[in-house]
């Protein structure tokens, strides 16, 4: 049967899984609600959402080097325990959340974590799209809201589409992976290195030596 996203969002909010594991309870339910969420109780999911205020305090740092070795990933994801972060599915979360990083070049970990001034100066832009292309003013604020959430998910990592299944989040990713391991799972910081990078930012305008 068809899964209506309405329905999906119903169950995401009352457990706080992801949408796909929400979608695939649904179908396996036939779109029955209340077993929908006894089928993400059973499997770990329901609870994933109650961890995340659980420390973490332990982990690992995650590296990735492209090949050609012009692109490279520092990545620190922690959890609860050693025992957690030594086990095989950790160290393959880890990794393929350093390729993520290498791949799709994230600015911040969370949308809570988007500086106001980043903010700003997108909403700007978008502001000044719109009315170029010829919005109602009335409508204007509205469809910056919308696009900020593109916005999101290109420059945030958990807000981003997983690159090996885009058809999830990164985010939901990890709550899968809190489900199957029984610990909260973060990441603290990660830092991105690309070869030129270094020069083009020591060489801004104010730094700059100066011409003729």
């Amino acid at each position: 049967m068809e899964i209506s996203a309405k329905l999906v969002k119903e169950l995401r909010d009352r457990t706080g899984a992801g949408m796909m594991e929400c979608k695939s309870a649904l179908v396996e339910s036939n779109g029955n609600l209340p077993e929908a969420e006894i089928i993400l109780r059973k499997r770990g999911i329901h609870s994933a959402s109650k961890k995340s205020s659980r420390t973490t305090r332990q982990g690992v740092i995650g590296t990735y080097v492209h090949p050609g070795s012009q692109l490279g990933v520092l990545v620190e994801v922690n959890c609860e325990s050693d025992f957690v972060a030594r086990t095989d599915d950790f160290q393959q979360l880890v990794k393929d959340l350093s390729m993520q990083i290498a791949a799709a070049d994230p600015q911040f970990i969370r949308k809570e974590d988007v500086t106001k001034e980043a903010l700003e100066k997108e909403r700007d832009i978008q502001r000044g799209r719109a009315l170029q292309e010829g919005k109602p003013a009335k409508m204007v604020d509205k469809i910056v809201e919308g696009r900020m959430n593109k916005f999101y998910e290109e420059v945030c990592l958990y807000e981003q589409p997983f690159i090996k299944e885009n058809s999830t989040t990164v985010a939901d990713l990890i709550k899968a992976a809190i489900a199957k391991l029984g610990e909260n799972i973060s990441v603290s910081r990660f830092v991105r290195f690309k070869v030129g990078d270094a020069a083009v930012i020591e060489e801004t305008p104010e730094t700059a030596p100066p011409q003729g």
